[in-house]
């Protein structure tokens, strides 16, 4: 074999295990990107055997090559491409004639048959078919298809160093399918039984209860509490040392500047301006996202989420939406920008813009500080403002998600009916077996795809923002700062949505980054020029109640909090999913129209 890099395909039916035998082939030596023309995410990795390369391309999971999604495209185009050397069907041992049907439609390509490209069949989650008393013939199943049959668990490094031999050893093979032809019902009549008669009934008793018409809803609520308890419960010790290491380099890094003979001003700009906002927002967003995040991801490896789109289907149904949308929605609740790019899973292109377009409407991981914030000094506490546990606060803060759950079936709803019209579409939502997460994976993959991802995006908005704030802050325009200009202008209308003008101005600079609107209100009270931390919940309850604040103030705040416009970083996702400044104007002005309406009825009515 010379030098050349095969290309080995790697097809299946989604939730078979293709991204895991994917990762365990290639390790971190993997790049991700979007298909030509296509917003769908591809995925590339390299292994070697014997000095040779080998690129594994992870195609989308396609139940047939008779495409009706993007994703079924894409995988039936690469197929048809000729740009594979070689391809390997995953099938699931739970469910091997699904994974034949599939099989025998790749082998019906005229480009697979007319070249012989090789294919191997690796049927994975032995494992589980084990536990269920399914048993597989495979030598049999090898003599019929006359290609390799290789059993596996991806889990397993053994049958995964077997998987990359036998892909060496294949893939220079010419196979002939001229005359194969196979019923996959029969195939698998002939190839698997089945010792267990009643080897589903633990999953379907479980799903009688997680799915039910009244238990789901009920099991939903208590897990997103428990969700919300665990990261505000845990993300304070880390964060608050993360605080305090972050902070503590202040004065080091001020040294180091006045040592390289940079003015005063400068200075102040670039440590109490800049680095202050990127320590604030790092020390108050990476805790709780590397909480959220892992938490969310056991739930996906679990199974459970699936659930929760099939439990959410009818209602967004009845808003003409899509089911899948409550899944993208769940992403919102991490980053909200990551729940944008999320909707790329939803097929029908006018379902993906009201998720789009509505995916706002769910508090994000950065608003949480500002909510808990006010539930603890206003309403949990009461006004005397003793603390109050964890668990309290996530019921109160569960309550305020269940408005936005709500807000965002009304909003898919009323443009389902105006802007975007239509009858909405059915799709395939498969209830994959319930199975033991991978907790090491599962942590890598949450920490680097998606906690460093979303916090890099943050902090790359928030550096310029902290000197935006710190300039606004620190240049004087006849006796007054520039901010206590800004927010003297929107006092009339704070003070008519029940606000006032400095918290009109702390969400307005806080575009960015939410997580810096709190600290850009105290700041604008006590004019300091640069971003305070009052961790005293009493000093904090006093100095704010001194600015004029009551229990209505903190309730129009946080229902300005839960909707207003999304952040920079969630805009920009929306314009580039999107492709139009037109719709990235209708995500903005969505839930701030929203919060408008709603915090003038409660200032007028209570």
């Amino acid at each position: 074999m010379d030098n050349h890099k095969y290309v080995i395909a790697l097809a299946g039916n989604p939730n078979v295990g293709k991204s895991t035998i994917f990762n365990g082939l290639t390790g971190l030596k993997q790049h991700t990107g979007n298909w030509p023309g296509k917003t769908v995410a591809s995925a590339k990795g390299e292994f070697q055997v014997d000095g040779q390369s080998y690129l594994l391309v992870d195609l989308p999971g396609t139940y047939s090559l008779a495409a009706h999604s993007e994703e079924e495209e894409i995988a039936r185009d690469f197929l048809c491409s000729g740009e594979a050397d070689a391809v390997m069907v995953v099938c699931d041992a739970t469910c091997v004639e699904r994974g034949l049907h599939l099989l025998k439609q790749i082998l019906a390509l005229d480009y697979i048959r007319d070249n012989g490209t090789p294919l191997i069949l690796c049927i994975n989650l032995c494992d589980e078919a084990s536990k269920k008393g399914i048993c597989i013939d495979f030598s049999l199943l090898q003599d019929v298809l006359q290609f390799p049959v290789l059993p596996c668990c991806a889990r397993c490094s053994k049958d995964l160093a077997q998987v990359k031999q036998t892909v060496h050893d294949t893939v220079s093979t010419t196979g002939n399918y001229e005359c194969l032809d196979f019923s996959p019902k029969e195939l698998a009549r002939e190839t698997v039984q089945y010792t267990k008669i009643n080897y589903r009934q633990r999953q379907q008793t479980i799903d009688r209860i997680v799915t039910g018409p009244y238990t789901g809803g009920i099991l939903m609520v208590l897990l997103l509490m428990g969700v919300f308890w665990l990261t505000m419960a845990g993300a304070n010790y880390p964060s608050d040392l993360l605080w305090n290491i972050l902070f503590s380099l202040e004065g080091k890094l001020a040294a180091l500047l006045i040592w390289m003979n940079l003015s005063e001003g400068l200075v102040n700009a670039l440590v109490y301006g800049v680095y202050r906002v990127l320590a604030w927002v790092v020390s108050v967003m990476l805790p709780p996202m590397a909480i959220f995040f892992p938490l969310f991801t056991l739930l996906e490896d679990l199974g459970y989420l699936p659930r929760v789109a099939f439990n959410m289907d009818r209602a967004f149904m009845k808003c003409r939406a899509c089911g899948k949308q409550c899944l993208t929605m769940a992403m919102g609740f991490g980053c909200n920008a990551v729940g944008v790019t999320g909707c790329r899973i939803i097929d029908s292109p006018r379902e993906r813009l009201v998720a789009i377009l509505t995916n706002s409407l769910v508090p994000c991981n950065g608003r949480f500080p500002t909510l808990v914030t006010l539930i603890t000094l206003f309403f949990a506490a009461g006004v005397q403002g003793s603390a109050m546990g964890g668990l309290q606060a996530a019921i109160y803060l569960t309550f305020a998600i269940l408005l936005g759950i709500a807000a965002t079936l009304g909003c898919s709803w009323l443009l389902s009916h105006t802007l975007l019209k239509g009858v909405p579409s059915s799709f395939t939502l498969e209830l994959p077996p319930y199975r033991r997460p991978q907790f090491g994976k599962v942590i890598i993959r949450s920490v680097f795809d998606r906690t460093l991802f979303v916090l890099g995006r943050a902090v790359a908005v928030a550096a310029p923002a902290g000197l935006v704030i710190w300039i606004l802050a620190n240049i004087h325009l006849g006796g007054q700062s520039l901010l206590a200009c800004l927010t003297g202008f929107l006092d009339p209308l704070g003070r008519f949505m029940g606000l006032d003008g400095v918290i009109l101005a702390g969400f307005i600079l806080g575009f960015p980054a939410n997580e810096i609107v709190v600290p850009i209100i105290l700041m604008a009270y006590l004019q300091t020029g640069h971003l305070v931390e009052m961790s005293d919940s009493s000093a904090l309850l006093q100095l704010l109640t001194s600015q004029g604040w009551t229990w209505k103030t903190a309730l129009c705040m946080m229902i300005f909090c839960l909707f207003h416009w999304p952040c920079s970083t969630t805009c920009l996702t929306v314009k580039k999913e999107t492709g139009s400044w037109k719709w990235t104007a209708v995500a903005v002005l969505l839930p701030t129209v929203l919060g408008f309406l709603l915090c003038v009825m409660i200032n007028l009515i209570l």
